[in-house]
């Protein structure tokens, strides 16, 4: 951000939008900008994340998230949780709009296609994954009325 002007640049996929929180800004950026070498822990906990490069469903924005990382038979789960806080985050309704994104784990980029995860089977099998990667879902989850959003990245054909 400089002064009241959000940085927006131009990428082979599209016009990039930088997040907006500071946190996730600078995730992304030093993720991104050591080619996949740093970052790659979210919040310096230690535990491992990916970045999601996803389409904004009212900008048309090139947009990116880091996420917990969570591979089920070289699958992505992507968990909408925020925190469980009682609105789904922004992604949630990008991915929903166009399901075709990017996941760059570590140096490794893949084009990919997701869904939300609507069988109660297959979500409950993906949200335990989830769990055992990343316990606080667990807590997020008991913290917020919604139902929080499960999402699989597949290979794109």
């Amino acid at each position: 951000m400089i002064g009241d002007q959000t940085l927006i640049w131009e990428t082979d996929m599209g016009e990039y939008i930088p997040p907006t929180l500071d946190w996730v800004r600078e995730q992304v950026e030093l993720y991104e900008g050591s080619g996949g070498t740093e970052g790659t822990t979210l919040l310096d906990t230690g535990m491992p994340c990916i970045i999601v490069t996803h389409t904004g469903n009212k900008t048309g924005g090139i947009r990116k998230i880091p996420l917990m990382r969570v591979e089920v038979d070289g699958s992505y789960v992507l968990i909408g949780s925020m925190g469980g806080a009682p609105k789904n985050p922004v992604w949630v309704y990008n991915l929903r709009a166009d399901p075709n994104v990017q996941i760059r784990d570590k140096t490794e980029v893949y084009d990919m296609v997701v869904r939300e995860v609507t069988d109660e089977a297959e979500r409950t099998k993906l949200w335990d994954a989830g769990v055992a990667a990343f316990p606080p879902y667990a807590e997020y989850q008991a913290k917020t009325e919604r139902k929080i959003p499960v999402f699989i990245a597949e290979a794109a054909a």
